[in-house]
């Protein structure tokens, strides 16, 4: 089944497992899984069902991110923009479907970097869970600093900005420390809920309160940088995929993963349009991002004043998962994964404040901060969103069919996934270069702060 079954050792064996059960039965996957048998052990990881895994997935997507789109329709013109949200929306599923795909054929992997022990052996391992957990923890720092423009909104700037962010880290930390993610799914309800509200509320305020004199395009021609950068932020605004593998690995039923995938894309992309043509229509061509931004005082603090959970419980999510990585990577088939003890609640919640901690330094202390979340969703996300999807499935059916024989006789998939692998390449490669271009030009023009200021 991979490299990685060679190295960790499993009870019951994967060799027992197989010949007590049918390699395609749930039984067998839940026997060699990460966690293995739970029935006798204190905590217990499996439990999410598929609605509170969608849920999840709609929390950690459905943020921030969204706020950006009515600026990129600004830039690129309504149908352009409709067209590469649905189009992401619906790469996404089918990435989130071979990814899907491959953890149910390969139950021990946990992460993406399990996936990367089977594809490149220790190399890949490391350097997929390390981009796993920079990503994360870039992650939860833009979500401190939307709880931070938040926080600055209702209280009409009348604090430092650096302590809005300390202020708002402090939930973040706290909601992130639950060892399991099916205590973490209830805090997603009304988080999700706030985000959809926020959002209603957003684009009644532009409904409300329209842009006197208004420009609004079609299509709209401009650069290939200011075209790519407008295009980053529908890219990034689906780029969840990183957290899958733990989010299934915490599944009754793993095998229904697909029906949670359905929900998060279904909906997300539908809301995405929603908001992005209706917000961008009512604002027009000087929409700020986020966009809550360009609404009048009382609809802006409204908005940003609902959707704090949200941005909480998105950033406890991001922080929670890079902890997991690391805290399943020490604790393997020992008794401090499923057990209360000192050394395993201990070792948890260091990992979760030095995730936090990590998250909020980089947020107020480097200057550079927004632009460095491009630079780490362009080397990750644009592979474990989209890119890598197309490495898992190639692995497996040469694995797994008979070799390039079996990739020559699905030749229409074969090629959909090579496909994948370039698309990820080519995010990853241009959506650095645009993103260092910006950096140049922030230095250039004087946008740039001092670290740790107001």
């Amino acid at each position: 089944m991979g490299k990685y079954e060679k190295e960790a050792s499993t009870s019951p064996s994967l060799e027992e497992a197989s010949a007590t059960y049918p390699r395609s039965t749930e039984a067998h996957y839940h026997a060699v899984d990460v966690f293995g048998p739970e029935d006798d052990h204190q905590i217990q990881y499996k439990t999410l069902s598929w609605p509170l895994v969608a849920v999840l997935m709609i929390a950690e997507i459905v943020s921030n991110g969204m706020l950006s789109l009515p600026s990129s329709l600004a830039v690129v013109g309504l149908v352009p923009g409709i067209v590469v949200i649905v189009f992401l929306g619906a790469f996404g599923l089918f990435t989130a479907w071979v990814l899907i795909q491959f953890k149910l054929r390969h139950p021990e992997v946990h992460n993406m970097g399990d996936a990367g022990y089977i594809l490149f052996g220790f190399p890949g391992r490391e350097i997929l869970s390390f981009g796993t957990i920079v990503f994360a923890v870039f992650a939860t720092g833009g979500q401190l600093l939307a709880g931070q423009i938040a926080l600055a909104n209702l209280s009409s700037n009348k604090l430092c900005l650096m302590l809005y962010t300390g202020i708002f880290a402090i939930p973040t930390l706290l909601c992130s420390l639950p060892r399991t993610l099916d205590r973490l799914s209830w805090l997603s309800v009304p988080s999700v809920i706030s985000i959809i509200v926020a959002g209603i509320v957003g684009m009644v305020g532009a409904g409300l309160n329209p842009t006197p004199g208004r420009n609004t395009t079609i299509a709209a021609s401009t650069d290939f940088v200011t075209a790519f950068i407008s295009v980053t932020n529908p890219v990034f605004a689906y780029a969840g995929h990183f957290m899958f593998f733990i989010l299934i690995s915490e599944m009754r039923h793993p095998q229904h993963a697909m029906r949670a995938a359905y929900v998060l894309q279904i909906f997300a992309t539908s809301f995405y349009v929603i908001f992005a043509v209706i917000t961008y229509l009512y604002l027009g061509a000087d929409v700020s991002s986020p966009s809550f931004s360009s609404l009048p005082p009382k609809w802006a603090k409204a908005a940003y004043g609902i959707a704090i959970p949200n941005f909480l419980i998105a950033g406890s999510l991001y922080s929670h998962t890079a902890a997991k990585l690391l805290f399943v990577r020490f604790f393997r088939k020992s008794r401090h994964l499923h057990s209360h003890t000192v050394l395993g609640w201990g070792t948890w919640v260091a990992l979760v404040f030095i995730m936090n901690a990590a998250a909020f330094v980089l947020a107020v202390g480097v200057p550079i901060f927004n632009y460095l979340i491009g630079i780490a969703a362009s080397l990750f996300a644009s592979w474990y969103t989209y890119g890598i999807a197309g490495a898992l499935w190639l692995y497996d059916v040469y694995h797994d069919k008979g070799g390039v024989a079996a990739w020559r006789h699905r030749w229409a998939m074969t090629g959909v996934n090579v496909m994948t692998l370039a698309a990820g390449a080519f995010i990853c490669v241009a959506g650095m270069y645009v993103t260092v271009k910006q950096i140049v030009n922030a230095y250039r023009s004087g946008e740039v702060s001092a670290p740790f200021s107001c």
